[in-house]
């Protein structure tokens, strides 16, 4: 089939709750995809940051298919050997804990708000059951996560939300310490919100916010389901501003493309979960977790991390460099390779225009650009897609 062919039957039988762009991806190797049509593109959205090793990796590759031969699914009222691999390197890479595996990032946060209530509980505060969240949060789409999302757009036609939620505002310590009272059981937040538009948070903000979940007793929950896994040049961000989380919610690039995500929890909050509290039929699948295995001994490997950090600093010069040049961009930002443009105009159209000429980019906020590479993208494939970028944006904002 070809794109045409592909579009129109998805249009013909699923149903229309994705804006999908007429592409369909057949194949992909690194940062390269090839659609229907056998036309190449350029990758730098990441399939919004899953493909953290690049598409087809080879050892992700030759994981699944042993795994797949070998056994495709074991109830989790068994052991899962490669499950308690990949429990233990996950462990070890966050700072310790034990590990919940679920299959996405919304049901990893569903689990965490399950997590943090039931702890609350178990320590004599049954009457603090309220989750803050941060102005601008994107938390999934299940009810939970979005009753956790604070953006009312998203919660229009869905209401009422779920009780049990309440909005700090972004960046506001001050608005943050009056909102974390007695009734309160944890604090949910992203070291940078990624679906609102790559907004990084001011420095010293999350130190400050985690000091005083730790003097109130209300624990710190780390959304790490973008920014986790390497993706900011540290496995997680929140360790950039000295955080240790109490609990971190990952998925995303978790299996390179499989459905996996998890929960790591402190060991005294983890009790919390006993026999029969939480669970998933396919959390922890064992073709995922072969994937996933091969994920983090990759970003544990020496220098991957370093490799990291150097690309990112790469885009953000020459996104800074770009944002000189224009009139129309107000900032670049972000860290690592996980970053953005924020433009005075709507960006849709400039996505498409990019995909026209082989550039995969992600719109988000209505005027943000965002880039999200496999981890493994080279400097010569970053300095050829922003060039196309330029190339795609609107002429009269050349100064």
């Amino acid at each position: 089939m070809r794109n045409d062919d592909v579009a129109s039957m998805t249009a013909k039988y699923q149903m229309a709750n994705y804006a999908r762009f007429p592409v369909a991806f057949v194949r992909g190797e690194g940062a390269r995809l090839f659609d229907a049509d056998g036309r190449e593109y350029l990758d730098l959205l990441g399939g919004i940051a899953v493909a953290i090793l690049g598409h087809a990796h080879p050892g992700v590759t030759r994981a699944v298919c042993a795994q797949a031969g070998n056994l495709v699914h074991a109830s989790n009222l068994f052991h899962v050997p490669v499950q308690a691999e990949v429990g233990k390197l996950l462990s070890e890479a966050a700072g310790g804990g034990k590990v919940f595996f679920c299959n996405s990032g919304t049901e990893a946060n569903e689990a965490a708000i399950k997590l943090a209530r039931k702890f609350a509980v178990d320590r004599g505060r049954s009457g603090a059951h309220v989750i803050v969240v941060i102005d601008g949060s994107f938390h999934g789409r299940t009810y939970g996560g979005l009753s956790a999302t604070a953006q009312p757009k998203y919660h229009q036609g869905f209401e009422p939300m779920l009780p049990g939620f309440r909005t700090a505002p972004f960046g506001d310590a001050e608005g943050l310490a009056r909102a974390l009272d007695g009734t309160v059981c944890a604090l949910l937040v992203e070291p940078i919100q990624g679906e609102s538009g790559v907004r990084v948070h001011p420095a010293g903000y999350l130190a400050e916010a985690a000091r005083m979940c730790r003097e109130r007793g209300i624990l710190f929950v780390a959304d790490e389901i973008q920014t986790g896994l390497g993706r900011t040049g540290a496995f997680l961000g929140s360790s950039w501003s000295g955080v240790t989380p109490d609990i971190v919610t990952l998925a995303k690039g978790l299996a390179n493309g499989l459905p996996l995500g998890a929960v790591v929890a402190r060991e005294d909050v983890a009790a919390s979960f006993g026999p029969g509290s939480h669970g998933s039929t396919f959390g922890g699948n064992p073709v995922c977790c072969a994937a996933s295995k091969v994920v983090l001994e990759t970003i544990a490997a020496p220098g991957f991390l370093d490799e990291v950090r150097r690309k990112g600093a790469l885009i953000d010069g020459l996104l800074s460099a770009l944002a000189a040049r224009r009139s129309d961009i107000r900032e670049a930002r972000g860290m690592g390779l996980m970053r953005a443009i924020e433009m005075t105009c709507e960006t849709r159209e400039i996505v498409k225009r990019c995909l026209e000429r082989g550039l995969v980019v992600g719109s988000s906020a209505g005027t943000v650009i965002r880039f999200l590479p496999p981890l493994t993208v080279s400097d010569a494939e970053i300095e050829r897609g922003l060039s196309l970028l330029e190339e795609c944006l609107p002429a009269e904002g050349r100064r």
